[in-house]
């Protein structure tokens, strides 16, 4: 698959994931929907390794990598499941729209990748007045929890810009299939050590829709997804990697209030706007070079 095809893929999939995580939870909670999307997620990765003869490296940096993944994943998405309870699911993909801005910054720290310039520090201080004008009123954060699962998801954010970093500054070679594997098959001990501690638990009756969505999560979110996030990550640098939240919050949302009949207000929408102003002038280098390939 040719890297703008992958990119595309990954922002179908990601701007269905907020929603797809929501539904996979209702009447069955959060750990077990997480757990069992990881045991899916394993077995398809698994089975496509062997009938492509793929191959499981395991030299170094393949294993720091499955390391660095595993554990980021699953600190990333168990906070994600778990504040997504209080949330509207699109307002999941805002807050990880954030992540372009964390990662800039680490990248900027940690592998050197770019220089900090006025424009991204306007465009920082843009996102951050987008979250505010978004939380700045009770009616956002005024259900139970709201304010501890926005808390949950902006943590979120940052373990998933760094493990992001980190896996760019580890350099790992091994074929995108392998490095999610790997990285499945290191969580899923962590997913299902927290469903144990629990519940532990199976629920005796799982509603059609959380039972699609937990398939879907696990085949696409878990597999397709990662597997063509890693080879996007593989070809270009984690600033326009980053790019690809700049898109799914707005699908998130649209698709939030469709199916979900989640009320998106003038103040959500705003908030993202800002957010999303904030994002093109923080990349905007990476992103007028996106539209120029695209362009030529």
């Amino acid at each position: 698959m040719s890297v703008p095809a992958a990119y595309l893929t990954v922002i179908l999939i990601w701007s269905t994931t907020p929603l797809a995580i929501q539904w996979s939870a209702q009447g069955i909670g959060f750990a077990f929907a997480v757990a069992s999307r990881m045991v899916i997620g394993l077995i398809v990765a698994g089975v496509v390794i062997a009938i492509w003869r793929v191959g499981l490296p395991l030299h170094p940096r393949a294993r720091r990598s499955y390391l660095i993944g595993g554990v980021g994943l699953f600190v990333a998405m168990t906070l994600t499941y778990w504040g997504a309870q209080f949330i509207h699911s699109g307002l999941v993909s805002v807050l990880f729209g954030l992540s372009p801005l964390v990662t800039g910054l680490l990248a900027l720290l940690w592998l050197e990748e770019e220089s900090l310039t006025s424009g991204k520090v306007a465009g920082m201080f843009l996102g951050l007045a987008g979250l505010t004008v978004i939380f700045g009123d009770s009616h956002e954060t005024g259900g139970a929890h709201a304010v501890a699962g926005v808390a949950a998801l902006l943590t979120a954010v940052l373990v998933y810009s760094a493990t992001l970093v980190w896996l760019k500054r580890i350099g790992d070679d091994s074929p995108p299939l392998a490095t999610t594997a790997g990285t499945l098959a290191v969580s899923l001990p962590l997913f299902g050590l927290v469903w144990w501690m629990s519940d532990g638990v199976l629920p005796a009756h799982a509603p059609t829709r959380a039972v699609a969505a937990i398939v879907y999560l696990g085949v696409f979110g878990s597999v397709l997804g990662f597997a063509l996030y890693y080879y996007v990550i593989k070809h270009m640098e984690a600033g326009r990697v980053s790019l690809i939240t700049l898109v799914t919050p707005v699908l998130a949302l649209i698709l939030g209030s469709l199916l979900n009949g989640e009320d998106v207000t003038l103040r959500i929408w705003a908030g993202a706007t800002l957010i999303g102003l904030g994002l093109s002038l923080h990349q905007w280098q990476a992103l007028a070079g996106l539209l120029g390939k695209r362009a030529g």
